[in-house]
């Protein structure tokens, strides 16, 4: 068990090991402790964030593509993942620290439907994106507004329901009318969603799950960047 570990005896290495570990296990405290740790070891920000934390979601992300992890171990590991994240994002801003990209999120108008939306941007941050939640319930002006603040990369938007599904092309028609539909990348996803419907909306990807989003954006940005930083596991 992690709390007979002394994790201050740790190689580096051990200590990264350890952390992927109390990550997949969902143990909040650990992972700060490691975090803390590192730091003192004056270690870069930016290496806690992608050798420690980014890559142990990324294990996280493989098992529950695979259906070895479910949905509330998932959410246990984000929010210990989210805990380490809050120590190291003022170091990160203030040192500049690259990120994989960013991405806008919310639920579409009509539906109060959250947890699958947020476990997808919990898995976003947790690859190394920055993410802006807007929330339940968005009309398409709370859309185009958070585009035009934004200026994200990734535009994701979710439903649970049949009657919400629809909107998802508003938003999208109304991108294309302002002329910035190709200014960004538009992933969708929710239980009653599959590609054929994504297809037909114009959306850029469909995103099954959690795992999948984190996968497709990484794809989109290592397309639009060629960045060998954001190349990973696509799904094919």
């Amino acid at each position: 068990m992690s709390d007979e570990i002394d994790l201050h005896a740790l190689s580096d290495d051990e200590l990264i090991e350890q952390v992927h570990q109390d990550l997949y296990d969902g143990l909040r405290e650990e992972v700060e402790e490691a975090v803390r740790i590192f730091l003192d070891r004056k270690w870069a920000p930016y290496d806690v964030l992608t050798k420690a934390l980014v890559e142990g979601m990324r294990i996280v992300g493989v098992d529950f593509r695979d259906g070895i992890l479910f949905v509330p171990e998932v959410l246990l590991s984000a929010n210990s993942m989210k805990a380490g994240m809050a120590i190291l994002q003022p170091l990160l801003a203030s040192s500049g620290a690259p990120r994989m990209g960013k991405m806008v999120i919310g639920t579409v108008k009509g539906d109060i439907h959250d947890i699958g939306k947020n476990l997808v941007g919990m898995m976003m941050e947790g690859a190394g994106f920055e993410v802006i939640d807007i929330g339940i319930n968005n009309p398409v002006e709370n859309y185009l507004a958070a585009l035009e603040e934004h200026r994200p990369d990734i535009l994701g938007m979710s439903a649970l329901l049949t009657t919400t599904m629809p909107y998802m092309k508003v938003v999208i028609d109304a991108m294309k009318e302002k002329g910035i539909r190709h200014d960004y990348v538009v992933l969708v996803g929710g239980a009653p969603l599959n590609q054929a419907f994504a297809d037909a909306v114009g959306a850029d990807g469909y995103c099954r799950d959690a795992a999948v989003a984190v996968e497709m954006a990484k794809s989109f940005m290592s397309q639009r960047q060629g960045s060998p930083q954001a190349r990973g596991d696509v799904v094919t």
